[in-house]
């Protein structure tokens, strides 16, 4: 039976595209002064969802019911005029102009024929003050933090649309106190009568601010639960159609053994953004970088793989000195890299994914030894099948994968090099659980095979899982070492907050 809503009503949407069915007659809706939590695996249609409802994309078939009112959006521009405003993960603002212009920007109130910047650098104070935001708004957005620039985005999309904020993931950068300062914000909007879509893949947070929490699975509609009355075992079992004990197993319930030989050492070495680093990398082990964002972690990855090169102390690669000046320097002594920004560091969305998998081994080869494409598509099956990549064909574009397919590919990218060590920054962000229980898995699997792999991830749980031995850092330093029984929550979280592991 279709459930009704008083202020968003969509009744059985349906988007196809060539050989997939995104959505297939999937109703959704939101109350007044109601925040609801939209989950599902990557490619359980949430993205196609939203794009229905922001005029993105045409639907198929359904019905879009605004305050009792039919609406058919047919650009995000209609959908604003409607009431309905969204807020990305990646801030779709402009840097380098101001606060003001960029809250105001297309709808500046004018003084005759020109600009009243006297009144759009007034009301953008205000209008942020309510959000407890006390900044400079004529100085450019890029001036400030991504907490500050999420929130600007917000009060723009507050001060256009009265009615409906999506919010997809919009925390995947904040910290923990922006975090909690955003859910004010939510729960301030809440409190004025305003519905609040809220996309995330961090399902503590879920509990922590959604009143309801609808789940979609392969474009179907599985279901809509008061978030109190459904436990966190229970919505992991409905978004990804297991238990969770198949979850578990799949995951890997030990980090890998500590390693064997080192493949790589690092002695006082320093780039530009970071100093006096000292540490090893074992063959067979995971070694973790924990640390809150900015204390160092990727500045290292970065550091070893080249991209910023090493201009104090020094590395050493099985047992030898070497000069880590570039990224194809690296490459060739056996270092991969997968970035934290899969999406402007990863992948290239309008190659295939077959040229995505054999681009590094391309480039280590170099341009004057072309990889010949029935070799190219030989190795891109073999990583389709080894890491279960969800695509119709590997010659489909990158960019049409969901997030966790294509860090699937990025990852098959740099295997398909042969690595002795691999470095993954942040894989799991932004991608759904199942998927990150695979991930999770293969790592495992790598050290096991003897591939020495540093891994890097806000989540502690993940790392607990991971990694058989962890460096914490802070502010730029590295203040202790855990391996086997000695890394726990707790100990991790006492060198972070300055005191020492226990």
């Amino acid at each position: 039976m279709q459930e009704t809503y008083k202020l968003l009503e969509m009744k059985n949407i349906s988007k196809r595209f060539p050989e997939v069915v995104a959505l297939n007659a999937v109703p959704f809706g939101l109350e007044r002064g109601e925040i609801r939590a939209l989950l599902g695996e990557n490619g359980a249609g949430k993205s196609t969802l939203i794009k229905v409802l922001t005029g993105v994309y045409e639907r198929d078939e359904g019905t879009i019911l605004l305050d009792g009112r039919e609406i058919s959006p047919r650009t995000p521009h209609e959908a604003q005029d409607a009431g309905i405003s969204t807020v990305y993960q990646e801030v779709n603002l402009c840097p380098n102009l101001s606060v003001a212009e960029n809250i105001f920007i297309g709808r500046e109130p004018m003084k005759g024929i020109s600009i009243d910047w006297k009144t759009v650098n007034r009301k953008s104070a205000e209008l942020l003050g309510r959000f407890g935001i006390d900044i400079d708004v004529t100085q450019t957005l890029d001036n400030y933090s991504v907490a500050v620039q999420q929130m600007v985005a917000i009060a723009r999309a507050v001060d256009i649309s009265a009615k409906v904020l999506i919010l997809d993931e919009p925390t995947s950068s904040l910290t923990a106190i922006e975090v909690n300062k955003l859910f004010d914000i939510m729960r301030m909007l809440k409190s004025q009568g305003m519905g609040i879509i809220f996309i995330t893949h961090f399902i503590d947070q879920v509990y922590e601010v959604a009143d309801s929490i609808t789940v979609l699975r392969g474009g179907e509609y599985i279901g809509t639960y008061p978030a109190a009355g459904l436990s966190k075992l229970d919505l992991v079992a409905r978004m990804i159609g297991k238990e969770y004990k198949d979850l578990e197993d799949m995951a890997g319930k030990t980090a890998a053994e500590t390693g064997g030989a080192v493949f790589l050492r690092l002695t006082g070495a320093g780039s530009q953004f970071i100093s006096d680093i000292s540490l090893s990398a074992g063959k067979g082990e995971v070694l973790g970088f924990s640390g809150l964002l900015g204390s160092g972690r990727s500045e290292i990855a970065r550091m070893i793989f080249g991209i910023d090169p090493i201009i104090s102390g020094y590395a050493e690669v099985n047992g030898k000195k070497v000069n880590l000046k570039e990224p194809v320097s690296s490459m060739r002594r056996g270092i991969a890299f997968c970035p934290e920004d899969r999406k402007n560091e990863g992948i290239i969305g309008d190659l295939t994914l077959r040229e995505n998998i054999i681009l590094a081994l391309q480039a280590k080869r170099g341009v004057m030894r072309m990889i010949p494409r029935r070799q190219a598509e030989k190795i891109a099956d073999e990583y389709i099948q080894k890491l279960a990549i969800k695509t119709p064909s590997q010659e489909q574009q990158i960019k049409n994968l969901s997030g966790g397919n294509q860090q699937k590919v990025i990852l098959a990218r740099w295997l398909a090099i042969g690595p002795e060590l691999l470095i993954l920054d942040e894989p799991t962000r932004g991608i759904d659980i199942g998927a990150k229980a695979e991930i999770q898995k293969a790592v495992i699997e790598l050290a096991g095979g003897g591939i020495a792999v540093i891994f890097i991830s806000s989540e502690i749980d993940e790392m607990l899982r991971c990694c058989s031995r962890m460096i914490v850092l802070r502010d730029k330093r590295a203040v202790g070492e855990l391996a086997g029984d000695e890394i726990s929550e707790e100990s991790v979280m006492g060198y972070i907050a300055g005191g020492a592991g226990r």
